[in-house]
């Protein structure tokens, strides 16, 4: 087995064809999360971003996208934004973990949403967690039928909302892919609202996240197309999702809407719509993302699982990272697993998130120039990650 090293972006093509080729060889692989395409959108912007593609009798076979920093220690390329992470093999190919390490210049792998499949990768897992997907097929009457069977009261009501929303301001028009780039600022300017009223890190605040959305947001390829989807009331968006998909995988990725309309559930409207226009286009999956969230429960058909942990070798860095990094990742995963720990916690947030925008004069201003709507105090089970 021979390691090369190589830039997301600068991949060559019949490199990036047998990445695909490795991809479509097992399902396991179809997350647009796992493509050339999304790894070259992060390296655009990330100057540590690399790929190693392992070679096997002068054959590319394999293909681990990852992040170096200047001590040698690594994390999954996007790491903190991408909802699904692997090395990426043909069928019957392994490595051998330290190697790996060793060729990529990294004393240790960081990774949060592992595939299972990743078996060199097992020993180093530290923890499995469930991340919610969606059988766009469940059954002979697709997802909408199984829904209504599932919870027919969350159905009814929340067709009962959409219609209410309707009348309220307009008739409701779903566009699943949208190519007016103007409500995926909006989308941006809500979300960021809402990291901040909730306490949470505010990724559009980090002008290299806002340029990587909107470069994905013009990628248009088979393995991978950039996916705005917008509910509007009239001509008012009330709800927008932007998300990679396959061919077969939608990732639900950035969702928000208008936080004056949260009475109405748009964000379960949004995802019903979602859901119901891409099962049509020949998406099987919508991935929800790791994550207890109540809209999840709710939507989930079945679980994968994802792995967390530090791939390493032997290395004084590898050491102080681990004992830097697992007890943060430990704390927070035991308040997470606990709900008498993560709802006072998440209150907590919210409530410093709202001390922190009324400080602020309650602009809702979230980075330089971008106005946002004003902070709300109370959150419904729908709002969104």
């Amino acid at each position: 087995m021979r390691t090369s090293i190589h830039r997301p972006e600068s991949l060559s093509e019949p490199l990036r064809r047998a990445w695909h080729r490795a991809a479509d060889e097992s399902p396991d692989y179809a997350n647009p999360f796992l493509s050339p395409e999304f790894a070259a959108g992060i390296g655009r912007h990330r100057s540590g971003a690399r790929v190693a593609v392992l070679h096997e009798d002068g054959e590319a076979v394999g293909f681990l996208p990852y992040e170096r920093n200047a001590f040698g220690v690594g994390r999954a390329i996007g790491l903190g934004l991408s909802d699904c992470q692997a090395l990426v093999h043909r069928p019957g190919v392994t490595w051998d973990t330290a190697q790996l390490l060793r060729d990529c210049g990294l004393s240790v792998f960081e990774f949060d949403h592992l595939v299972a499949e990743q078996e060199p990768f097992d020993r180093f897992v530290t923890g499995t967690f469930a991340s919610p997907v969606i059988d766009l097929k469940p059954g002979e009457g697709g997802y909408a039928e199984w829904l209504r069977g599932a919870y027919p009261g969350l159905a009814r009501t929340t067709l009962k909302k959409e219609r209410r929303l309707g009348r309220d301001l307009g008739e409701l028009r779903f566009v699943l892919d949208e190519r007016d780039p103007a409500p995926l600022r909006t989308l941006m300017e809500w979300k960021s609202a809402q990291y901040r009223r909730t306490a949470r890190m505010d990724r559009f605040a980090r002008p290299w996240i806002v340029d990587a959305v909107n470069d994905l947001f013009q990628v248009r390829e088979e393995h991978f197309t950039g996916l705005l989807s917008v509910v509007y009331a009239g001509d008012r968006p009330v709800a927008a999702h932007f998300g990679p998909r396959s061919r077969t995988v939608f990732a639900a990725w950035f969702t928000a809407y208008d936080p004056a309309l949260r009475y109405y559930s748009p964000g379960l409207i949004m995802h019903l719509r979602m859901a119901e226009a891409a099962g049509r286009e020949g998406v099987r999956i919508l991935d929800l993302g790791r994550g207890d969230k109540e809209y999840k429960d709710w939507l989930k058909t079945r679980e994968l699982r994802v792995g967390e942990g530090f791939a390493s070798r032997p290395h004084p860095v590898a050491a102080a990272h681990r004992l830097w990094r697992r007890p943060v990742r430990g704390l927070r995963n035991t308040v997470l697993a606990h709900p008498r720990l993560r709802d006072p916690a998440d209150r907590l947030l919210k409530t410093v998130g709202t001390l922190r925008t009324s400080a602020g004069g309650g602009s809702g201003r979230s980075g330089p120039g971008r106005t946002l709507p004003p902070p709300r105090t109370r959150t419904g089970p729908e709002e969104t990650p």
